[in-house]
């Protein structure tokens, strides 16, 4: 779980983030969750991100796509349970979360991939959405908090 959150979060800052952070700062970031996840008990979680890279691979032969997964990936993906209102925006971000997924991961879960409608729309959408939460949890300036 630690793996695939890890490298999740630093995909997804890199795709939809304000910028993109360098080789030694993606470093930086999978030693600091080191720290924590040995607190929690992870054994020998990864300091870099190719040893990030190099533990999700070795997970990968064991990885399959059960009907119970491609069930709650479906369910999550075009069937929330939220008011007909919030559904476009839940659809632009979990649009864009497939996005971020690599294929080997996709195909199990049987999600789309459109290649050319998600670097066009699904990335032009995701940030859309990314910069809109952004601005929504920042406070004003001159308001005191």
């Amino acid at each position: 779980m630690h793996l695939a959150e890890v490298d999740s979060f630093l995909t997804v800052y890199n795709r939809y983030g304000d910028q993109r952070l360098d080789a030694n700062a993606q470093d930086g970031y999978v030693a600091d969750t080191a720290h924590v996840a040995q607190a929690l008990g992870v054994i020998e979680p990864p300091q870099t991100v190719e040893e990030l890279h190099d533990q999700l691979d070795s997970y990968r032969p064991e990885l399959t796509g059960t009907p119970e997964a491609r069930s709650a990936a479906r369910f999550l993906v075009f069937n929330p349970p939220l008011p007909l209102v919030l559904r476009p925006a839940y659809a632009a971000l979990a649009a864009a979360a497939v996005n971020t997924l690599p294929f080997w991961a996709r195909w199990p879960l049987r999600l789309p991939y459109l290649p050319v409608a998600e670097e066009v729309v699904v990335r032009a959408a995701g940030q859309v959405a990314t910069r809109t939460i952004r601005w929504a949890m920042s406070a004003p300036d001159d308001v005191p908090a």
